[in-house]
């Protein structure tokens, strides 16, 4: 099989109609099809700080749940949506607030659909994807070699989360050390979660969070061809949201 691995598109459904066009897909009953057989692959956080969080949910249920013709692995934020919707006590900041305006400004009815369609794509995913005909693995935030295999709940903090160390920058954003120096396997790792200013690889990683909802790109990473492909952000530039590797 041929994938197509998407990074963090957090709400930015326009700049996704124009990756899927930039791909080679075709529009059809509302999704995307590639007529060469390729398959999305979701990498997490579609929702937060974007203007089409709630139409995110339903393109990616839509390609993911109802018709297979994607897959999807959880983000961060996907997370905290999901425990949002269970009831549970987060903090509605750091973008998902705005994802909570678009959903409550919906009629009941549709607020309903919307909560099972997202809780339905969150259940049925896996912490991470496994893609062994391409010798890959599709993280979130990346994954120790020594994870894989593993679903615990110390995997789960890493996938979603990154390797933090538990300090703080000033303006609030977890510090986090670069475990992709430390990976030495041989299957890929496909990764988003830190915004950089163009796909960072490192060993056999790849970074391809390119900051779409900071005003910078999205970007696919196709397999097996190892190549990258973005298409500009419509959204205002914010040069501080982007990590900056020496």
């Amino acid at each position: 099989m041929r994938y197509d691995v998407i990074g963090d598109v957090h709400g930015c459904l326009n700049e996704l109609h124009a990756l899927f066009s930039a791909m080679g897909y075709k529009q059809k009953d509302h999704i995307y099809v590639n007529p060469d057989g390729r398959i999305p692959v979701f990498l997490g956080d579609i929702t937060d700080r974007g203007p089409h969080s709630v139409k995110m949910i339903q393109f990616v249920y839509n390609m993911v749940v109802k018709h297979g013709k994607a897959h999807y692995v959880p983000g961060n934020h996907c997370d905290k949506l999901y425990r949002y919707f269970l009831g549970n006590n987060v903090q509605v900041r750091h973008g998902l607030e705005t994802t909570v305006e678009e959903y409550e400004a919906l009629p009941q009815a549709e607020q309903q659909m919307v909560k099972s369609q997202f809780m339905e794509l969150y259940d049925q995913a896996p912490l991470y994807l496994e893609l062994p005909d391409v010798n890959a693995i599709v993280a979130h935030a990346g994954i120790k070699g020594s994870y894989i295999g593993r679903n615990d709940k110390k995997v789960k903090n890493f996938v979603l989360y990154g390797d933090v160390t538990g300090a703080f920058y000033d303006d609030g954003r977890p510090v986090r050390r670069d475990w992709a120096q430390n990976y030495h396997g041989e299957r890929w790792i496909i990764y988003g979660h830190t915004p950089v200013m163009k796909p960072r690889m490192v060993h056999h990683t790849i970074n391809i969070d390119t900051g779409c909802v900071f005003g910078n790109q999205l970007t696919a990473f196709r397999l097996p061809e190892k190549k990258t492909i973005s298409v500009p952000s419509e959204q205002p530039f914010i040069a501080e949201k982007f990590q900056y590797f020496e």
